[in-house]
């Protein structure tokens, strides 16, 4: 058995049984890959994968426990090359984050800055996707951390620990007829063409169920993923924006548009810090979680990363 033989298994795997895709992935020979896997299923003396023909159909209930035990070797094995790296360059390296556009544009810059200040000799790598992408870039180790919204607490391979809470913000044209009405309803703001984040992103998901709880169908002018987009088609008059809290604090009092909180009518919003279960974490992944929030410390994370810490409140 070899670790080849391992990556090539796990790859199979992710690629959906498709080994021509895991070949490409891992920068081989599909022959190969089938020829490395049907080794490992003859040392082992029983089948991974199920097939027909050359085809593999789906994983035997063997191959489960043998996946499981193969994830968990090459999981140690990279935490083994963390280890290594950690002690022999001295806190340098490269930091690689996953996240969504609105945290990597309006939340992450002075959290990086600060890193740099105290580590300089650390990279910082941004990988920018939907929530969904954000979970699995740390499953797959592209990233060590993750930091997102929506989807982090429901992948069973993440440990997820609370980072901070927001709300939306309604966004109008200075004079617009809801500048001065004194407490937004829910009738109010359906009433008008809405401009705002794509089913996916940045807690749509809360609009949309308190439009659907009140029987209210709004009419949704235009859909993004960046909250600058949400402004700036608020600047032409297109309709009302609703966006993010923390994207649309340098707008407050510049005179064209005005922010108005809607936080009584779409609930709060939390933001969640994600890293992969058994995940090696170096001091420096640590020291950006505790500049991400106050709220989050070595000591928390450690726990939680040991399964010994439950959810905590805000």
């Amino acid at each position: 058995m070899n670790l080849h033989q391992f990556r090539f298994v796990q790859e199979a795997v992710r690629r959906n049984l498709n080994l021509t895709e895991a070949a490409k992935a891992l920068h081989t020979s599909q022959p190969g890959v089938s020829k490395a896997i049907i080794e490992l299923e003859g040392e082992l003396g029983i089948e991974i994968f199920a097939r027909h023909g050359k085809r593999l159909k789906r994983v035997t209930e063997p191959g489960q426990h043998v996946l499981k035990s193969i994830d968990l070797i090459l999981r140690e094995l990279g935490n083994l090359k963390r280890i290594g790296e950690e002690y022999s360059a001295q806190d340098s390296g490269t930091l690689s984050i996953a996240t969504t556009h609105t945290q990597a544009r309006y939340v992450l810059p002075e959290a990086v800055s600060k890193l740099r200040l105290a580590y300089p000799k650390v990279n910082i790598s941004l990988h920018q996707g939907a929530p969904d992408q954000v979970a699995q870039m740390v499953i797959d180790e592209v990233a060590e951390i993750g930091i997102a919204t929506e989807s982090l607490a429901t992948y069973s391979e993440l440990v997820t620990l609370p980072c901070y809470e927001w709300q939306h913000m309604l966004v109008l044209q200075a004079g617009h007829r809801l500048c001065n009405v004194e407490r937004l309803t829910l009738e109010d703001i359906a009433a008008e063409a809405l401009i705002t984040y794509h089913p996916s992103f940045t807690g749509r998901a809360r609009i949309d169920q308190a439009f659907a709880t009140h029987k209210l169908q709004p009419r949704i002018a235009l859909e993004a993923i960046d909250s600058d987009v949400i402004t700036t088609y608020v600047r032409l008059g297109l309709g009302v924006g609703i966006a993010a809290e923390m994207a649309v604090r340098d707008i407050v009092g510049d005179g064209a548009l005005v922010v108005r909180p809607v936080g009584h009518l779409f609930g709060k919003n939390l933001t969640r810090v994600a890293f992969k279960r058994s995940a090696y974490l170096r001091n420096f992944v640590f020291k950006f979680a505790e500049l991400l929030s106050d709220r989050l410390d070595r000591n928390l994370v450690t726990r939680a990363m040991s399964g010994h810490a439950s959810d905590y409140g805000l």
